[in-house]
């Protein structure tokens, strides 16, 4: 069923960002996904705000904007000058409100594939959390006298920890390549 889907659930999932910690997806990612105009999905809205209250959407504040523009990965700087207005940032329950707003067979499908993504999303976080509610009783019950118990403990929240964020790598020619 969700193999069928209008676009990929990836994709989607590469949308769906963490701010103010809720997870949202920006105006202009929903308006690529939706097909339509940045500035289209945003008149609709706007005709409607009483639909979406501050939980279901709110603007990046300037700092937030700020330091989404800063993380922005492109070499195109024509692109990034190209963002003047800080963008309107959806929560899961706004998404869902964008489908009485956008009344068109794409919008109804890509709501139902950002739904899913939400819904697989959340799932995976659970997993996660369960996985180390259980690795902590599992420990408790074998006690810490155990070294050998210990280092597999070890080991296993090492691979549960999120990998390390990469070192930026500095755009431009470097003196050191010479």
């Amino acid at each position: 069923m969700a193999e069928n889907s209008l676009i990929p659930i990836e994709r989607i999932e590469k949308a769906i960002l963490l701010i103010r910690s809720q997870k949202v997806i920006l105006d202009r990612d929903l308006a690529e996904l939706y097909d339509v105009p940045t500035k289209v999905l945003n008149q609709a809205v706007k005709r409607n705000l009483k639909r979406f209250p501050d939980d279901f959407m709110f603007q990046l504040s300037p700092e937030e904007f700020e330091n989404w523009k800063s993380q922005i990965v492109t070499s195109n700087s024509a692109i990034r000058m190209g963002i003047r207005k800080r963008p309107f940032a959806f929560t899961e329950h706004g998404v869902a409100m964008l489908s009485g707003v956008l009344n068109s067979d794409r919008a109804i499908e890509v709501n139902i594939a950002i739904m899913r993504a939400f819904v697989k999303l959340r799932e995976i976080l659970a997993t996660h959390k369960d996985l180390a509610r259980k690795l902590e009783e599992l420990e408790r019950k074998l006690g810490q006298h155990d070294t050998h118990f210990q280092a597999v403990f070890e080991a296993i929240r090492q691979l549960m920890a999120p990998p390390p964020p990469q070192p930026k790598r500095r755009i431009g020619f470097a003196r050191d390549n010479l």
